[in-house]
């Protein structure tokens, strides 16, 4: 049995006239997948990983095909070590990952980043794989716009898995100059993006000093991914204020309870100590299956792998 990790992507400077902005890109793809890259459009490149493991003989499976969508700021390389974990327990089964716009080794498109933009791509990555449904798992942001996702497409999604969820923090919750950052305008732009990443980030952004060593051994430091993007990615820090404002983090309250309605089997996974969504949220929309990992916050799935892989087992398992 052998894994093929397949990844595309995207090289290239600013564009004098509008269109996607492009990254310059300095990365040490020699321990990386093969290249492979989602057709072209107006809205630009996206980055593609997937996994594929070819058996010799056909294992039964509950779960074929697997999208997962990751949360804004950190891109798709966030979400490797619960895949590994997840191919580890369902070897047969096709994962997919896909850097979002402005993320990664994915392009920024001059566009109103609303969930519309990401329902499109999700659209275009399972055409390109020529994928008529699949299970989801999103995180974060990423959770945020699967379940919008769902909301719209119910047909294309197998069942839901949502961990530590955007979407139901309430903009009416902030003072009166963090909705003026929200809304924008001349004058507060260079502030707005200031408070949003200081907001995300849950203060300034550090990265620890022995992130090399760590990366050495095989772990994925947030951190260092996050400063890397703002420091290499042209388009990031727009698109991180684009998603933060209309792409799904707030007011989705309408979307999760469409879905806990529909005939699409959901678990939700939280961090204990998670600040950004609670059980009581998800309840209040009608979410009913929800796990708690005790001690532990909003990044549960990067900290938590083996209990999140385990609850994600146990879930598909009973499909």
């Amino acid at each position: 049995m052998s894994d093929n990790f397949l990844a595309g992507s995207t090289t290239g400077s600013v564009p004098a006239n509008p269109g996607p902005i492009r990254g310059r890109f300095h990365i040490d793809l020699r321990k990386s997948p093969a290249t492979s890259k989602l057709p072209t459009d107006a809205t630009g490149k996206s980055r593609l990983l997937r996994t594929t493991t070819h058996i010799s003989a056909t294992r039964n499976t509950p779960v074929a095909r697997v999208f997962l969508v990751h949360g804004v700021q950190t891109p798709a390389l966030g979400l490797q070590p619960l895949v590994t974990a997840l191919k580890s327990r369902f070897a047969s089964t096709h994962f997919v990952l896909v850097d979002l716009w402005g993320h990664g080794l994915t392009d920024t498109p001059v566009a109103a980043h609303e969930s519309a933009l990401f329902h499109a791509l999700i659209e275009a990555v399972m055409a390109r794989l020529g994928w008529d449904n699949a299970h989801f798992i999103g995180y974060s942001f990423g959770g945020a716009t699967v379940t919008s996702f769902a909301a719209k497409y119910p047909a294309r999604v197998s069942s839901l898995v949502l961990i530590a969820p955007a979407g139901l923090i309430k903009s009416a919750s902030f003072d009166e100059t963090q909705r003026g950052y929200l809304a924008g305008g001349e004058g507060l732009e260079e502030r707005a993006s200031a408070w949003i990443f200081e907001y995300l980030e849950g203060g300034k952004l550090v990265v620890p000093s022995d992130w090399r060593e760590r990366v050495a051994q095989g772990e994925v430091v947030a951190e260092a991914v996050r400063e890397w993007e703002l420091r290499e990615h042209a388009g990031h820090r727009a698109s991180v204020v684009g998603i933060f404002r209309d792409g799904g983090v707030l007011d989705q309250h309408a979307a999760f309870a469409e879905v806990a309605k529909k005939d699409i089997r959901c678990l939700s996974i939280l961090g204990e100590l998670d600040t950004v969504c609670s059980e009581q949220d998800l309840r209040g929309v009608g979410m009913e299956d929800i796990a708690i990992v005790p001690r532990v916050g909003h990044a549960v799935a990067r900290q938590r792998v083996p209990e999140v892989a385990q609850l994600i087992e146990s879930f598909w398992n009973k499909l």
